[in-house]
């Protein structure tokens, strides 16, 4: 059931559900498409209700820019997967985040070794328009793949949008990867150019990546060059690298005036990677229409990002949160980039950014504000962030108690935001919405245009009980599919055959949600992670949400056990450094969930451990320990930030 407060914990204000591009929308709507569509709900009933006219509002709205229009929104929104949007245009995705090529700033970046930059728009398109010719030149069209091995630099999103305005594929990873995580990424894809830096900085550290950089330029013979930027060193040694260039040496000295291929709107734009813990990475084609117009739906209507505001997202080039980020360019606000470490000399380090950079919108994770929380920081103490006025989460759940936290802490007039989607859509299933109020412990609603039902085992639509986070409709961002699937088989297998008895195919995210009485979200964590003791589903972020409530633990990680014919809960605890996990800091433990939770929430076996295993996006893995406790290994190590903490869970006499 929902732990909400009896009160909101913020309201819009008049002057939001006035002018907010929210409230606009409606009005347009109410003139264009529909007189009853007079209030969000009637907006939300009509999005699910009309899809061909929402969408075709939205980008009327959106001001979607394309040389050709579209002979039919959607053929059959039912159909899942397989539905076609918007046939018949033309469009070029970097032809639409690079409009109005004048002097406003379009991104500024800081990196925590102190570097420094920012480029006006038009300084911008001029980059990504030499960049363009160079790879014209090298003989890239429309279709090929493009990589990125590279930290979250303007230079990234330069490389992107050149292989977007022809028509290529950009795909990326961070370059904390190794060797074999990036390989078995790229290799899959068979790019014809690869852009890698020579380094980054972390935590105080450099860590060089050239020879990194030449094994997987090794491996992957489809390579035409290795386009190199100097990051560490102004004139990195790349003569061990073959056909290597650095990238101001690349670029088209005099090149002749853009050009924008002008593709179909299911046009592949990315390939993105599942997190690759049970096996080789899936490789998930978005389209640059899908992605382009679901963006603008969730930046300019749900984020109510306006020109020139500033959006600041911390993450990194492999996660979907970047491409989410730097779509903005489109809604024309200014893109604020950071590389290194998040606590990099301290937890004031994002705090310092977002004040420096005048941030109107802070995005972040469950996972970094609860350090800064445990760290014992109070931003709102040394920090004038006044002009933040939304923060983001999303990554996990977003606890109640750190909606306390950040309300108390961080800023007590603002918009706070948790968000759920994936690298699977590229967005979001539920997000924020600056019409709506904001309540404890939850994601303020759906998205447009997204029929988004928490159904049972049954498969029917429930309330205010825990269930699948399903979509019954289908929606512009769904993958084109998945490469290396020319019949669809594994990309219908992901996300269409949870719920056979349905009367047409839907997507089940593999989430476990519950709606609120408000009308909002709960999410209680991975379906396919759900703990099942004595037959009684448990989502974990259930029991995390009352364990670090407990001063002492750090972190925590719950799996299920096969045990004596049934299923039993395990709790993997950090504590503070110096603590051990004695018999009265378990009795606590216990306690608080037995009496916050149920006594199913009660862990049979509690074992205190140095660190968690995590994805390189930071998420714990938790089906990664499930395997190691039952004697099965981890598919594929690559994908973890931290593959030694594995060791921890090998062989404990605690489960035996």
């Amino acid at each position: 059931m929902s732990e909400a407060a009896e009160q909101p914990l913020w309201q819009p204000g008049p002057k939001q559900l006035e002018q907010s591009n929210l409230a606009r929308f409606i009005r347009h709507v109410e003139k264009h498409y529909s007189p009853d569509v007079s209030d969000y709900p009637a907006l939300y009933n009509f999005s699910i209700g009309q899809p061909a006219r929402f969408w075709e509002a939205v980008w009327e709205f959106c001001a979607i820019r394309s040389s050709r229009g579209w002979d039919s929104v959607v053929d059959d929104p039912k159909k899942m997967p397989g539905a076609r949007w918007f046939a018949g245009a033309r469009l070029n995705f970097a032809q639409n985040l690079l409009r109005q090529a004048d002097d406003r700033p379009a991104l500024t970046f800081d990196s925590e070794a102190g570097h420094r930059m920012q480029l006006s728009r038009a300084e911008l398109a001029d980059k990504v328009n030499r960049l363009a010719w160079a790879m014209r030149e090298l003989g890239v069209q429309p279709g090929d793949r493009v990589a990125g091995f590279m930290p979250n630099l303007p230079h990234t999103l330069i490389a992107m949008l050149a292989a977007a305005s022809i028509g290529a594929v950009w795909s990326s990873c961070s370059p904390d990867f190794g060797v074999q995580g990036a390989l078995d990424r790229f290799a899959q894809i068979e790019p014809v150019l690869l852009f890698a830096a020579d380094g980054y900085p972390y935590n105080g550290k450099s860590f060089p990546v050239l020879d990194k950089v030449a094994a997987i330029a090794q491996g992957l013979p489809t390579l035409k060059k290795t386009v190199i930027i100097p990051y560490l060193e102004r004139q990195p040694d790349i003569d061990g690298l073959s056909n290597a260039v650095l990238f101001n040496r690349f670029l088209h000295a005099d090149p002749p005036a853009p050009q924008f291929e002008q593709l179909p709107f299911d046009h592949p734009l990315y390939i993105l990677f599942s997190s690759g813990t049970t096996g080789r990475p899936k490789c998930i084609i978005h389209s640059a229409g899908g992605t382009l117009l679901q963006h603008m739906k969730e930046l300019v209507l749900h984020t109510d990002l306006k020109k020139q505001e500033r959006i600041f997202y911390f993450t990194t080039c492999g996660w979907m949160m970047w491409n989410w980020l730097v779509s903005a360019l489109a809604a024309e606000a200014v893109v604020v980039l950071y590389d290194g470490s998040p606590f990099h000399p301290g937890p004031q380090a994002l705090f310092q950014l977002a004040e420096k950079r005048q941030v109107d919108v802070f995005g972040t994770s469950a996972k970094w504000l609860s350090a800064v929380e445990k760290s014992g920081y109070r931003p709102m103490e040394q920090h004038d962030l006044s002009r933040v006025r939304t923060i983001l989460s999303t990554g996990s759940p977003l606890l109640p108690a750190q909606f306390d936290w950040v309300y108390s802490a961080l800023k007590a007039d603002v918009q706070l935001c948790s968000i759920s989607g994936g690298t699977d859509i590229v967005s979001c299933f539920a997000l924020g919405n600056p019409l709506l109020p904001v309540w404890r412990g939850e994601l303020q609603g759906p998205g447009l245009g997204m029929k988004v039902e928490v159904l049972d085992e049954q498969g029917r639509p429930v309330r205010e009980q825990p269930g699948e986070l399903s979509c019954s409709l289908a929606f512009p961002s769904m993958p084109v599919g998945f490469w290396n699937d020319p019949e669809g088989k594994r990309y219908h297998a992901a996300y269409f055959e949870r719920f056979p008895q349905r009367d047409h195919p839907v997507w089940a995210q593999g989430d476990r949600a519950e709606y609120t009485r408000h009308g909002g979200l709960i999410i209680h964590g991975r379906s396919d992670a759900t703990l099942n003791p004595g037959g009684v589903r448990i989502g974990t972020a259930e029991i995390y949400r009352q364990v670090e409530q407990i001063p002492e633990v750090v972190e925590s990680l719950a799996v299920g056990q096969q045990y004596e014919g049934d299923e039993r809960v395990v709790l993997f605890v950090v504590l503070k450094a110096g603590l051990t996990l004695d018999d009265p800091l378990q009795q606590a433990i216990r306690k608080r969930l037995r009496e916050h939770a149920s006594p199913r929430h009660v862990p049979a076996v509690i074992v205190q451990v140095p660190e968690l295993p995590r994805t390189r996006s930071g998420k714990i893995t938790e089906l990664a320990v499930r395997d190691l406790i039952h004697g099965r290994e981890v598919g594929n190590t690559e994908a973890l930030a931290n593959p030694e903490a594995l060791e921890h869970f090998r062989n404990l006499e605690a489960l035996q």
